[in-house]
């Protein structure tokens, strides 16, 4: 177990109208410093998908991708201890200001990639937002149970917002 804080700033601007929340980076992304880094998560994939264009591949293209469809993205948890990437192991949490992407944009949902950081923005930011937050199936690949095809259908839902 260490505490690890989360040096990745988060994606966003003006126009960004929906902020996608994980819980926290996995070691592969803390290595590389971006979100969804590893070849296994299906972040990228789901996303690109759901939006009809091929996936991005390179740190600029999805910087690009992101913001060309109006997407903030960030993680819930600011410093926390963990093992490894494990969600499950994670304890004393500090959670992230979303108020610096909130209040620069027009954010008119949020999204939770999974039931983690549904739960930890549940427990340490709603109350700040005021903004309820739709929880939406991991795409991490410690999620077996759901299919590339039906991560995509449940995250289709982003549709109406953006």
């Amino acid at each position: 177990m260490e505490n690890v804080k989360h040096e990745i700033p988060p994606i966003f601007d003006k126009n960004s109208k929906i902020l996608v929340l994980g819980s926290f980076p996995s070691v592969k992304s803390r290595e590389s410093q971006f979100f969804y880094h590893h070849p296994q998560n299906r972040f990228w994939k789901v996303l690109s998908s759901v939006i009809g264009v091929d996936t991005p591949t390179s740190i600029e293209e999805k910087k690009k991708f992101l913001l060309d469809n109006n997407i903030a993205l960030w993680d819930v948890i600011d410093s926390c201890d963990i093992e490894g990437s494990s969600d499950s192991s994670i304890k004393n949490v500090v959670a992230n200001d979303l108020d610096k992407i909130i209040e620069n944009c027009n954010i008119k949902q949020i999204f939770c990639n999974g039931g983690k950081s549904y739960e930890l923005y549940r427990k340490y930011c709603e109350k700040d937002t005021n903004l309820k937050a739709i929880k939406l199936p991991s795409t991490s690949p410690a999620n077996a149970r759901f299919s590339l095809e039906k991560l995509i259908a449940e995250w289709n839902i982003i549709l109406n917002y953006i």
